[in-house]
């Protein structure tokens, strides 16, 4: 008889999408609590580039196993190799992760429980949306190491006041699901039991929408933050005069104007 053969491993990442186009991405490694070494983000980057040019995705939630959600970067992994072109090649993969999340035509929520921290509080603050659990604890603890969360600051100074971010930044000091609701880290907080009903509840709304005008207004939302007023709102005019051309556009205006529910193309 042939030796039997060890069991595979796990993945990294799950990925499941179902018939209404809704993906999950679930970060798959609880024992090293979902901390992003070089294979995980390896399996990120390749999932957001299929969802990227899959027209029948139509949301993505980024969720977690085991305890938490992200404890950030693998330091066990980091501190193998440590040299500084090591790095370099290892957080301009990080960033270009992040990058991906913001540039998906779809809208990304990020389920969250336990821990989010470094990393994955940055992973938590590049989604579009994000639910938390009353659990939920976030913090960009690098500085507690002597390591500023440098990359990690870019997302948080982009979703909370400058304040705000810069004091969880310079004390590496946790934050409750309550606290992060309030600074506008994430948009909603449920206790656990609550947590799938509650992300279900924003994919329910996002997938009520047509597409194309999400994939639209999500670019050009982000778009437009970096830009001075003058050119976002030129910008702005300009997408929304696309926008009104699109077929679902024009079938949603004359669905208001005949009283009746829209029939999306």
């Amino acid at each position: 008889m042939p030796p039997s053969e060890a069991p595979a491993a796990p993945a990294c990442l799950q990925f499941h999408q179902d018939a209404r186009g809704v993906v999950t991405l679930t970060l798959n490694r609880p024992a090293a609590f979902n901390a992003l070494s070089e294979a995980l983000l390896s399996a990120l980057q390749e999932a957001l580039k299929q969802v990227a040019t899959d027209t029948a995705a139509r949301v993505v939630v980024l969720a977690a196993n085991g305890r938490a959600f992200c404890a950030g970067h693998d330091l066990k992994e980091m501190r193998a190799a440590p040299s500084v072109t090591y790095c370099q090649r290892l957080f301009e993969q990080c960033s270009q992760v992040m990058l991906a999340l913001q540039q998906l035509p779809v809208p990304v929520i990020a389920r969250v429980h336990g821990m989010a921290t470094a990393a994955g509080c940055q992973l938590v603050a590049m989604c579009d949306l994000a639910v938390a659990s009353e659990d939920a604890r976030f913090a960009v603890s690098g500085v507690n190491l002597g390591l500023f969360c440098s990359t990690p600051s870019v997302a948080l100074s982009r979703n909370l006041s400058r304040k705000a971010a810069f004091e969880m930044l310079v004390t590496g000091d946790f934050i409750s699901a309550e606290q992060a609701l309030v600074k506008g880290l994430v948009n909603r907080v449920v206790p656990p039991e609550a947590l799938d009903s509650a992300v279900a509840a924003l994919v329910d709304s996002i997938c009520a929408k047509p597409r194309a005008a999400l994939a639209l207004g999500k670019a050009l939302f982000y778009r437009q933050a970096e830009l001075g007023i003058t050119a976002a709102y030129a910008d702005a005019a300009q997408t929304m005069a696309c926008n009104m051309m699109d077929a679902s556009a024009l079938e949603g205006v004359q669905a208001f104007i005949d009283k009746r529910p829209p029939s999306w193309p």
